[in-house]
């Protein structure tokens, strides 16, 4: 193996330059002795890491740790979970500017508009979900004297989680405290172009949780990605991905009928209404919903901006010069609003993007349109905030998920028809509707094929809302008291006939 270059403000970020798997409660490295570099997304080419390529022994090792720990966190009570996870909340707190920092080197995301946020959200989660793990409870039917009917919800298992590489932290807040607090031993897989925050908390996991209750492996999808999800130990996959990756996981997990959670992808309409426009808060909440500060690496991205034609141009005038001004940076510069999108394979596919965009005879390139072609944003995958007007919702541009920092603005007259623009779409995970009518606010909302839908705000996940999505966004929900209940535990009826 090469020698590994770590960039030298990563040395005070990095335990080491070595991030180990984590299975049955002990650091170790993979079985095939083989290992992935972990790269720089602000500084091409430059490695900051190193972790196990593990293989499918290891996810046999991982798995036969999560089913021997198991009967012992299921049978605890659930203020022993609940205190496990309040202790790992804690740790992460004292320790949430080495968790951001990592974030940031990690994934491109920006440390102060996007990194730190991630933190939060994580410590909070874990804090929910301590709190709501005595729910996990059934009930007492009414059958008379002479019988006895109760259901138990009890836990489903392993549990395997499948994180993506955008906001490893957030997505791992969604489903690991739910699983552990009902009282499943969990998986998970890093992805692998963002190991090194997952593989952290992991470790700090292990401080507070009984050997195996908690388990992390790294290396590529396609080996152990599979093998978890085709596993006869695993009783559930909770997956967060692409929708093309995500067939192929329902696919593999259905075969053997394991419970399965998907939250997938989204195109997300965002619409203006007339009124909108005297609220200058509207830009602030615009801006949020474009996900730019995350480079548009976001499946909530409300990427189909639908203006009301009286307002179109002042609106995508005004907005325009708000996305314009944002410092897109280094990550870990304080100054920066938007960072580095992840690797060479997402710049060149936005680009592609970029480029039928400014080639399109319909298109106009209101904001951006093309990378940087020189300075310091040529020496990382930087991408610039970029808005094309004269969009139809038909085009390319406004049906597929671009996954970067692009928003295409349509024009609509009819309430009816941007109804029916904003449903003709095979994703259905957000949206987003600006107006102070109510009328127009509410059924609008109720009207919209989408799982969450905000109104004249576009921040991100509340602690204890369900997440998740329509159509081919994804199915299950997570990140609340519903998602536990619904996604990591199953009832069992007892009926006891008493005497006499």
């Amino acid at each position: 193996m090469s020698e590994i270059v770590l960039d030298e403000r990563a040395a005070g970020i990095l335990a080491g330059v070595e991030q180990l798997l984590w299975i049955d409660g002990r650091a170790t490295e993979a079985s095939t002795g083989e290992w992935r570099p972990v790269r720089n997304p602000a500084r091409r080419g430059e490695v900051i890491g190193r972790v196990p390529a593990a293989g499918v022994e290891d996810v046999d090792r991982a798995v036969s740790a999560a089913r021997r720990a198991f009967p012992d966190w299921r049978a605890a009570h659930f203020t022993g979970r609940g205190k496990a996870l309040l202790a790992i909340a804690d740790d992460i707190e004292s320790e949430a500017e080495k968790f951001a920092q990592l974030t940031a080197l990690d994934t491109g995301n920006a440390l102060r508009s996007q990194a730190r946020p991630e933190v939060v959200t994580l410590v909070s989660l874990f804090r929910y979900f301590a709190g709501v793990a005595g729910e996990s409870k059934g009930v007492t039917l009414p059958a008379g004297d002479q019988q006895l009917q109760y259901t138990r919800r009890e836990p489903l298992g392993v549990v395997a989680c499948i994180l993506p590489w955008n906001s490893p932290l957030m997505i791992a807040a969604f489903k690991v405290p739910a699983a552990l607090a009902a009282g499943n031993t969990v998986i998970l897989k890093a992805a692998d172009d963002a190991p090194l925050t997952i593989q952290y908390l992991a470790q700090v996991c292990q401080r507070h949780v009984p050997a195996g209750v908690v388990n992390s492996l790294t290396g590529r999808g396609s080996v152990i990605g599979n093998a978890l999800s085709t596993h006869p130990g695993v009783d559930k996959v909770s997956f967060t991905g692409s929708t093309e990756v995500g067939r192929g996981v329902a696919a593999q997990a259905s075969e053997r009928l394991a419970h399965l959670s998907l939250e997938l992808g989204g195109k997300n309409p965002s619409i203006v209404f007339p009124d909108a426009v005297e609220d200058e808060g509207i830009l602030d909440g615009l801006m949020l919903s474009s996900r730019f500060a995350r480079q548009g690496q976001s499946c909530t991205a409300g990427s189909r901006l639908f203006l009301h034609e009286d307002i179109y141009d002042e609106m995508l005038d005004k907005l325009a010069a708000r996305l314009g001004a944002m410092v897109v940076g280094d990550p870990l510069d304080e100054a920066s609003d938007m960072g580095a999108v992840i690797n060479q394979s997402q710049f060149d596919q936005i680009n592609g993007f970029l480029e039928e965009g400014r080639n399109h005879p319909d298109l106009t390139t209101v904001l951006g349109g093309s990378a940087p072609t020189e300075g310091s944003l040529t020496e990382g995958f930087y991408h610039v905030p970029t808005i094309f007007g004269g969009a139809r919702n038909d085009f390319r541009l406004a049906q597929e998920e671009i996954f970067g920092p692009v928003l295409v603005a349509i024009k609509w007259k009819d309430v009816d028809e941007v109804i029916q623009m904003a449903n003709e779409s095979h994703y259905g995970l957000a949206a987003y509707v600006w107006t102070h009518d109510l009328d127009n606010a509410l059924n609008t909302a109720h009207r919209i094929e989408s799982g969450w839908v905000q109104v004249n705000q576009g921040g991100g996940q509340v602690v204890g809302q369900s997440y998740g999505g329509y159509k081919q966004s994804g199915m299950g929900r997570e990140a609340s008291l519903e998602g536990m209940l619904e996604g990591f535990t199953q009832i069992k009826q007892i009926n006891v006939k008493l005497r006499k």
